[in-house]
């Protein structure tokens, strides 16, 4: 016995060979269908999927073959007597019930690799264009399948939480399902890298980028993020397809420079972190100025770590010395005499404009260069 061919075409193209004779079989013995009648039906089933048939189509015209074949059965006939009758339509229907399970599970399989195989694509699709390993030609083309056109400008914006996310998480789709209800079908794509969410937005638009890290901010509180690991980064906005790659590097280099600072804020913007790459070009020079403007500070009682620690607090508090107590849980007068100790040792006045200059660039760089914990 076989199971023969679907049309792509039409669902009552859908034709079981030697159907009849099966159900014939099952009115008369009560058997049910067999592991081999079963695998044919599932492997139906699964080229029905491939063929594009709905999973509707196939049940329904399954079910209509079964009844078509119903009235030449053995025991389908009033002279049957009512007990054969009803009898051989529970053996039928036990055997249409089977069917119909192979019939799916064959159709969900193949449904079911269908969407990893696009996963998968999708996937590799996402590390090429971020990694910038493909060539662009071939990228550019792959990315309107996935509703980009990289030949226009790009920004990339990456949040981080405590906990490690990916394409599946509830989180994912909450932000997904924000994005898509704000701003409809725009090219944005949403995605995860390195347990990371990532937003792809056209550079054109930022406010795009802007409440993607809205949404992600307070979808990681939700989750329980603390608001010290949660952090969301936006690059700045670049062409073409190597313009991602750079937006995407931009905004994790914003989530390591905001690592090794400690900055407090949230969100980071890779324009408003520009000067710190300039900062650390030339690390030869940099540990120069920190060992000469804050070595001094070794001498004082416990080493350079608390004094550092002031200098950080009085430059984040915009140099208002009360805040800066506050921060510190220190008295205004013992946080004024840190203040003085440090002018003492190092020769340079916190409240003068051009020295503190000089301060407050050796201080980012003892934070760039995990100064005093780490030697230079």
């Amino acid at each position: 016995m076989a199971y023969r061919a679907i049309s792509a075409h039409h669902p009552d193209g859908l034709r079981l060979e030697s159907y009849a004779e099966i159900l014939a079989e099952v009115a008369t013995t009560g058997r049910r269908l067999t592991r081999a009648e079963v695998h044919e039906l599932r492997e139906l089933g699964e080229r029905a999927a491939r063929e594009g048939l709905g999973l509707r189509e196939v049940v329904r015209a399954h079910l209509a073959l079964a009844r078509a074949a119903w009235p030449d059965l053995p025991g389908a006939s009033d002279a049957s007597g009512v007990r054969q009758v009803r009898s051989a339509a529970t053996c039928v229907l036990a055997a249409s019930e089977q069917a119909v399970d192979a019939l799916a599970e064959g159709y969900e399989r193949a449904q079911l690799v269908a969407v990893r195989r696009d996963e998968a694509a999708r996937r590799e699709f996402i590390d090429d264009l971020l990694h910038g390993r493909s060539d662009l030609g071939d990228l550019s083309a792959r990315a309107e399948r996935f509703g980009l056109q990289l030949a226009h400008t790009h920004t990339v914006a990456v949040a981080r939480g405590d906990q490690p996310h990916d394409d599946t998480d509830p989180l994912t789709r909450r932000v997904e399902t924000a994005l898509t209800t704000r701003f409809g079908p725009r090219r944005v794509l949403l995605t995860t890298k390195d347990a990371r969410l990532v937003c792809v937005a056209p550079g054109h638009q930022p406010d795009v980028v802007e409440y993607f890290a809205e949404q992600a901010r307070v979808a990681l509180a939700m989750e329980g993020t603390t608001e010290r690991g949660c952090r969301v980064a936006i690059g700045r906005a670049h062409p073409g397809p190597g313009g991602v790659v750079q937006s995407y590097e931009e905004a994790l280099s914003a989530l390591e420079l905001a690592d090794r600072l400690r900055l407090e804020p949230v969100v980071l913007r890779a324009s408003e972190l520009l000067v710190f790459p300039v900062l650390t070009r030339d690390r030869h020079a940099m540990a120069d100025l920190v060992s000469t403007v804050l070595g001094p500070l070794r001498g004082a009682r416990g080493g350079a770590g608390e004094l550092v620690r002031t200098l950080n607090a009085y430059f984040d508090a915009g140099c208002v010395a009360a805040e800066a107590a506050r921060r510190l849980s220190l008295s205004v007068r013992a946080f004024t005499y840190r203040l003085k100790r440090i002018e003492q040792l190092t020769g340079a006045d916190p409240a003068d404009p051009f020295q503190r200059y000089t301060l407050q660039t050796a201080v980012i760089g003892a934070r760039l260069l995990g100064w005093p914990e780490q030697e230079l």
